[in-house]
């Protein structure tokens, strides 16, 4: 336990939760094995950039953190994650939305059931 780092002065327990059980979210980087995900060899990839998930828990860590439990369900790993690794896709600020302009709709179909069958 000597490796865990505050790598932040900031304490997100502060706030509310950046995020809401059901939100779709998408990774920001890629996610692989630390040692703490049962059943993979540490450093196998569990998540590419860009893939969306679920958040389907909200925990704290350090009594600094939210930890978000994300259900990637193209892969099928539930994996911890913190905010600044994720980016939402229900809640994008206007600003957001109106640069995307036509392609915001498409973010709609995003991660849903709808979208794998427009795909295939």
């Amino acid at each position: 336990m000597a490796d865990i780092n505050r790598d932040d002065d900031e304490i997100e327990l502060a706030s509310p939760p950046r995020f809401h059980y059901g939100e779709r979210v998408v990774a920001r980087s890629v996610v692989r094995n630390d040692g703490t995900y049962n059943g993979h060899d540490i450093g196998a990839l569990l998540v590419n950039k860009g893939e969306i998930g679920y958040v389907i828990s909200i925990n704290t860590f350090l009594q600094q953190f939210y930890i978000y439990a994300v259900d990637f369900v193209e892969s099928g790993h539930r994996v911890g994650m913190r905010a600044k690794e994720l980016c939402t896709l229900d809640r994008l600020p206007e600003d957001v939305l109106a640069q995307l302009g036509e392609r915001a709709a498409l973010l709609n179909t995003l991660g849903s059931a709808r979208s794998q069958e427009e795909s295939a």
